[in-house]
């Protein structure tokens, strides 16, 4: 009911209302992410946690890899504010690891694909 009034509220609708429902949306937001870390650690206690090791580490190496690559230079924003050489260099990064998994993704689909039809 107060969501419905919240929406038809528009401009009448106090900031204090709006403050109390961000603030719910927040708590609920940490609730989740915390049932979301249990359940993750429990099944990789439950699972191989060698081969999950070895996961993490192959993307800490990508990501690693990906950003001793890339090249940061400090630029000006739309708004007028600077984004860093720090900040440039973290955004190509993740550019260059995006790319790289991109075409490990694609090219497992491919294999995989290749492997049916052998078969």
């Amino acid at each position: 009911m107060y969501a419905i009034r919240l929406w038809f509220a528009g401009e009448g609708a106090s900031e204090a209302m709006i403050g109390q429902y961000l603030m719910i949306a927040y708590v609920i937001m940490g609730i989740v992410l915390l049932f979301v870390v249990i359940f993750v650690l429990k099944g990789i206690a439950a699972g191989d946690i060698k081969k999950t090791l070895i996961t993490i580490g192959v993307f800490a190496a990508i990501v690693l890899i990906s950003y001793l690559m890339a090249n940061g230079v400090e630029t000006e924003l739309k708004d007028g504010k600077m984004l860093s050489a720090s900040g440039s260099k973290w955004i190509g990064a993740g550019l260059y690891a995006f790319y790289f998994l991109a075409i490990v993704a694609i090219g497992s689909m491919i294999y995989s694909g290749i492997k049916k039809l052998a078969n």
